[in-house]
């Protein structure tokens, strides 16, 4: 009985679809065009999540040591700050080494220069945190710290960096969800335009004694097929186009663009998209066939 029923809800489907083929055209390619534009924002979005977190990662504080401090304030001062809770890693710097790497910077341009005989350049700690953006509260925070001659973290670009990147994400946010809503809309009306074709087929069945649940599913399968088939369109394009830039970018050695892994972002494209098209397919057949069961 159960097999005999989906054989002919899945009949009745396939005949719903060609005999709508074009309607129904019409609807996977809203579902495609609106799902494609959120793709589109959600690509662009991780990636300047991804981009952001790599700078942020990049982001350290570099704890100057005041010259008069003693070796026990030096040496109380590391595990203050090795110790606070915010701190991911500490390295100390002695003069020295900043000035070896001072010369490796400048090359010759300090040749014949003794820097043992005068080192004007402070010891320090080069802290980097667990969250960066707490590098600014852990700056003012370690100013106080006994034997600290001054706290340097790119003071005026990290605040404007962090600015920056939150506007860009909330825009981001706010674009993806304007798009979501959109297409929400635009789908749910053009699938009852689909049902309100078929009105007469449907008044007809009820006068027949067809349940509505038996009535509902071949259009819910309907939906859930053009769902399917408009989400799937959009992560091939997607997949196409953002394989082919990479290798754009990497023909090009444009490294200092950093865009994730083609894995990583078309799974998590089918990981929203998918489920939303389909779930779109599905609610806008129910909801727009609703009226036309209260016969």
């Amino acid at each position: 009985m159960f097999i005999n029923g989906f054989i002919y809800i899945l009949g009745e489907t396939l005949k719903g679809l060609y005999r709508n083929r074009w309607m129904c055209l019409t609807s996977t390619g809203v579902v495609m065009v609106t799902l494609l534009m959120l793709g589109g924002f959600m690509v662009v979005n991780l990636n300047v999540r991804h981009i952001t977190e790599v700078v942020k990662e990049q982001v350290e504080m570099v704890v100057y040591i005041d010259d008069s401090a003693d070796r026990a304030t030096v040496e109380e001062l590391g595990r203050s700050i090795a110790g606070h809770q915010a701190v991911a890693r500490v390295e100390y710097v002695s003069s020295d080494e900043h000035m070896s790497r001072l010369q490796q910077q400048l090359g010759g341009m300090l040749e014949g220069y003794d820097a043992a005989l005068d080192n004007p350049l402070l010891a320090s700690f080069e802290v980097r945190t667990e969250n960066p953006e707490t590098v600014v509260r852990l700056a003012e925070e370690f100013e106080a710290y006994p034997g600290v001659s001054a706290v340097f973290y790119g003071q005026g670009y990290v605040e404007n960096l962090f600015a920056v990147t939150r506007i860009i994400q909330i825009i981001g946010l706010a674009l993806m969800a304007g798009l979501a809503i959109t297409a929400v809309f635009l789908i749910s009306h053009t699938i009852k335009l689909t049902v309100l074709m078929r009105k007469k087929e449907i008044t007809i069945m009820k006068y027949v004694g067809a349940t509505n649940w038996f009535i509902r599913w071949p259009f819910l399968l309907e939906g859930l097929l053009m769902g399917f088939v408009g989400a799937l369109i959009p992560l091939g394009l997607i997949n196409y186009v953002y394989q082919v830039s990479m290798e754009w970018v990497a023909t090009n050695e444009l490294m200092f663009i950093n865009l994730l892994p083609l894995q990583i972002v078309i799974t998590e494209l089918s990981f929203y998209l998918i489920p939303l098209g389909t779930g779109l397919g599905i609610l806008g057949s129910t909801f727009s066939m609703g009226r036309f069961l209260k016969v």
